[in-house]
């Protein structure tokens, strides 16, 4: 049996993604090892289907819960890969050790136990942070970093999306008004003009809504004239199948826009008083638009403040971005 990399990560489906190229730089460092992952179900699902790693383990589950229980209870399964492992690494805060302890009584000889929000690492972007957790340079990271869907998910993709009515020669723009907090997001008529200037300019836009954006989705399309196609509550893996038919996907700082981007969609980010040059996705395939610098120091005062000016973005900026014509040289615009 193959000897293991074992990687422990609770983040959401974000933090995941900003991840992956530490991973890839795993699997190019082990080569002749099996990466197991810990990490949400959802995305971990995603992962394997799409080659980063090879086993995984669901964080919300009795085995991933176990590692940080006071009983550090260890599933069946998850004592053989531990005992076939070569090296842990925990992407967490471990303040009592007690992973970095179970790893090395469990008998792994590299043990990696470190919090990518740790004040020591001097990497800015998150990306980069993980990587330097591993002793790599900010260098090692790609900024042309994505993965492929198999095929079958492919299909899938072009399946659901023929059962509304849209053929694959249409120009699909995908349109998440949503993110993990509305504080992130353009108020919802700023929205609404960005769907009808799509449709009047022949596009397509559908909308994207999950379980937790129902409130922002309901909130634009109240300001539509032609209200479009809603896709709701698609699961990660459905959600990229649909993603990767895309022309275009227009978001904002939220998982959803790190999955379009690794997955080389063309993408449209909305950046307001989140950090882009710490938290955006990479890639010449990705525009970062942005009002004026967010001067909130608190998330606090982020919530407090009624105007957003870090959020007003014209439409003019907007429909260049569409056109193409954005810089990505850009400093107040680009990654």
């Amino acid at each position: 049996m193959k000897r293991t990399i074992l990687i422990v990560h609770p983040g959401a489906l974000g933090d995941v993604l900003l991840a992956v190229p530490a991973i890839r730089s795993l699997r190019v460092r082990f080569s002749q090892h099996e990466i197991v992952l810990i990490a949400s179900a959802a995305v971990s699902r995603l992962l394997v289907a799409c080659g980063v790693i090879d086993e995984w383990v669901s964080f919300e589950g009795q085995a991933g819960l176990g590692l940080f229980s006071e009983t550090l209870s260890i599933s069946g399964k998850l004592q053989s890969w531990l005992n076939r492992c070569d090296l842990a690494v925990g992407w967490t805060e471990d303040k009592d050790g007690a992973l970095r302890s179970l790893f090395r009584e469990a008998g792994i000889g590299l043990v990696q136990v470190q919090s990518p929000f740790a004040m020591g690492l001097r990497s800015r972007h998150q990306g980069k942070r993980f990587l330097e957790t591993l002793g790599k340079t900010a260098g090692d990271i790609s900024s042309e970093e994505t993965i492929q869907v198999p095929p079958h998910l492919m299909e899938w993709g072009r399946d659901y999306l023929q059962t509304f009515g849209v053929s694959h020669d249409q120009s699909l723009i995908l349109v998440h008004s949503g993110s993990g907090s509305i504080h992130k997001c353009l108020e919802p008529g700023r929205m609404a003009l960005l769907i009808e200037q799509l449709q009047q300019n022949g596009m397509c836009p559908l909308v994207l809504e999950g379980p937790a954006d129902r409130e922002a989705v309901g909130n634009a399309l109240r300001f539509v004239s032609k209200p479009p196609l809603v896709l709701r509550n698609l699961d990660l893996s459905q959600l990229a199948s649909v993603l990767v038919q895309a022309t275009l996907y227009i978001g904002h700082d939220s998982g959803v826009t790190h999955l379009a981007a690794l997955l080389g969609v063309r993408t449209i980010a909305f950046f307001g008083p989140t950090d882009a040059q710490r938290w955006a996705p990479h890639g010449s395939h990705v525009t970062i638009l942005r009002g004026s610098f967010c001067h909130c120091e608190s998330w606090e005062r982020v919530k407090e403040c009624v105007e957003k000016p870090c959020l007003q973005v014209s439409m003019e900026e907007i429909l260049t971005a569409l056109r193409g014509g954005e810089s990505s040289t850009n400093p107040r615009n680009s990654t």
